[in-house]
């Protein structure tokens, strides 16, 4: 059974001045959440670790993300202050996530492709990535206001790392997804600086994945519970490839009754009718969701973008519908090429998977993306965010309680 460790250095107070920081005291300092912002992420485990298989295939070895060799993931926290909103001052809970696809990707491009599902939101860049068929710089994730500040982060540690950029180097157009976080965060104070995001970049690893309440995941509410940062894997068989895909998602879509969790309405047996109802806020913001697929399989753009639609079932397996106000962004990439930044020859080669076989890779996207959003959702911790506005997680007993002992997808077809 595993369990994801408290993260003792998520806590980043902004600017602060010293007598704030008398005023917080040592334990603060050193990273321990106030009670009254976030509660421990002891005891929070994973959707897999609660008895719910999800889908037939298995997981690699750490079921994220970075089971694609090469990719790395980084997270910037910022936590700070309670109570009443002031703008432009906090309460802050907030963050940012960076997705490396690989090392020095500037040069050693990765295919690229990605899909729009929902519209209502952001993910720059996405023109390009669309025209050339490739990745090349580091993806971001922040909330809504603070998309220029992050995108300015991204291109200064990236002219930090090649600084001939924009002299005798080309330009870059960065990749930066966002989703609201309002609703428990001072947004106005767009308190990510460029400073966050750089540290996150130059922070970024390829093991195990923090997720829930971290990084962009901060303030992000999904289902009517608290969300944040998820991910998952699936490794296929050697008969199949042997090729591994991996998720990230910031999750801050959907609302309480729609939830399903493994093909049970979890959503609409948590609560009583009533409490349903009261959950129903006229003007209620439908939130957004960002997916990242990444993959070693060898695929170009075109296929990559036949994958990035796919996620939208492993989205919709949960529950969700896009809704009209809902930004669902999904952005793929294949680390099995390497498209050169300035190809000495005219040709160079690449190894292409047939679309025949692209199958055992479509199941596998569907699966990972589904766990990676209910792993958002049972690895959250509860916060209290601005105007003392309470994202509850998701009570992990009360979920188990709803689902029967044997999940209804408990196949495991690889031999």
């Amino acid at each position: 059974m595993r369990f994801r460790a408290h993260d003792l250095g998520r806590v980043r107070l902004h600017r602060p001045a010293p007598l704030v920081l008398a005023a917080l005291g040592a334990a603060l300092i050193a990273g321990c959440l106030s009670t009254a912002s976030a509660e421990p992420e002891q005891g929070r485990k994973r959707v897999r670790d609660l008895g719910v298989v999800i889908g037939q295939y298995q997981p690699g070895p750490l079921n994220a993300i970075t089971d694609v060799g090469g990719v790395k993931v980084g997270h910037r926290t910022l936590t700070l202050g309670e109570g009443k909103l002031k703008p432009g001052e906090g309460p802050v809970r907030t963050g940012v996530t960076v997705i490396v696809p690989r090392d020095d990707v500037w040069h050693q491009k990765v295919p690229a492709g990605a899909f729009v599902l929902n519209g209502t939101g952001e993910m720059t860049g996405l023109a390009w990535v669309a025209e050339s068929g490739f990745l090349e710089y580091p993806i971001a994730l922040t909330n809504t206001l603070n998309v220029p500040r992050v995108a300015n982060g991204v291109m200064s540690w990236m002219i930090r790392q090649y600084p001939e950029i924009g002299i005798t180097d080309d330009t870059l157009t960065p990749v930066v997804a966002e989703c609201d976080d309002s609703r428990l965060n001072d947004s106005q104070g767009r308190h990510v600086s460029e400073q966050d995001v750089m540290a996150a970049l130059d922070g970024a690893s390829s093991g195990p994945v923090q997720e829930g309440t971290v990084g962009a995941g901060t303030g992000m509410v999904s289902y009517g519970f608290k969300g944040g940062i998820g991910t998952s894997s699936r490794k296929l068989s050697e008969k199949e490839g042997g090729y591994t895909v991996g998720i990230l998602v910031n999750a801050n879509h959907g609302r309480r009754p729609e939830l399903v969790v493994n093909g049970v309405p979890v959503g609409k047996l948590y609560d009583s009718p009533m409490q349903m109802s009261e959950a129903r806020i006229p003007g209620q913001s439908e939130g957004s969701i960002i997916i990242v697929v990444a993959t070693d399989a060898p695929l170009d753009g075109r296929q990559l973008t036949r994958l990035a639609k796919r996620a939208a079932l492993g989205l919709a397996r949960t529950g969700s519908t896009a809704r009209h106000g809902s930004g669902d962004f999904i952005l793929a990439f294949s680390t099995a090429n390497v498209i050169p930044h300035y190809p000495k020859e005219p040709t160079f080669p690449m190894t292409h998977l047939a679309d025949t076989h692209l199958n055992p890779l479509i199941n596998a996207t569907v699966e990972a993306t589904e766990e990676a959003i209910l792993n958002a959702l049972t690895m959250a911790t509860t916060v209290v965010g601005r105007d003392d506005h309470r994202a509850e997680a998701i009570d992990l007993s009360r979920l188990t309680s709803l689902l029967p002992a044997t999940p209804p997808r408990d196949i495991d077809v690889n031999p």
